[in-house]
């Protein structure tokens, strides 16, 4: 999971465009106001070359170049399982508070000791209680796929360290706790 991104294909299904660039969507509809909605959606067999033809305003290099560009930005809101877990294991560095987006089922059927799941209550703790200074918040997600808004989300609320765990629990498990099970959603 923390291997180099392959370069974007702008020929590559946005499918699977997307499970590499996880962030593209957010980035796309950011700049361009397309993926966002069903007004402007696309379909995961669509290229990104496709949507660049049918949107007169996007320039198939240029908006290449801004992916790439917001997925350096958004690799530098995330952390990798292991730093995660070294973090974790340095009693020096300060607290580390473990928010997992996930649905209740399965947070329950799986999760990483000492997180807690994030429910609208414990959000609106956070919010109101938590010092914008708190230490780190990791916000952990099934593959690391939403994970970023959330920690957007508090950024954007005055917390000052905020990271999304880079291919969320599955990486996880595989990465630094393999007795965590791995599961897919259907």
């Amino acid at each position: 999971m923390t291997a180099t991104l392959p370069e974007i294909d702008p020929h590559l299904p946005m499918g699977e465009l997307l499970a590499h660039y996880p962030g593209a969507q957010r980035a796309l509809f950011r700049k361009y106001h397309v993926g966002g909605c069903s007004s402007c959606g696309f379909a995961p067999t669509e290229s990104l070359a496709q949507i660049a033809a049918r949107n007169a305003h996007m320039d198939l290099p240029e908006v290449v170049a801004y992916l790439q560009t917001s997925q350096q930005e958004d690799r530098a809101n995330q952390i990798t399982p292991r730093e995660l877990h070294d973090r974790r294991e340095d009693h020096q560095s300060g607290p580390v508070h473990l928010l997992d987006i996930r649905t209740r089922e399965e947070f329950d059927a799986v999760h990483i000791a000492g997180s807690e799941h994030f429910t609208q209550e414990s959000m609106n703790t956070i919010l109101m209680q938590w010092p914008r200074d708190t230490g780190l918040i990791a916000v952990i997600d099934h593959q690391g796929a939403r994970s970023l808004d959330a920690a957007a989300y508090f950024a954007g609320h005055g917390f000052i360290n905020v990271k999304a765990l880079l291919g969320g629990i599955d990486a996880w498990s595989q990465e630094v706790d393999p007795t965590l099970p791995r599961y897919r959603l259907e």
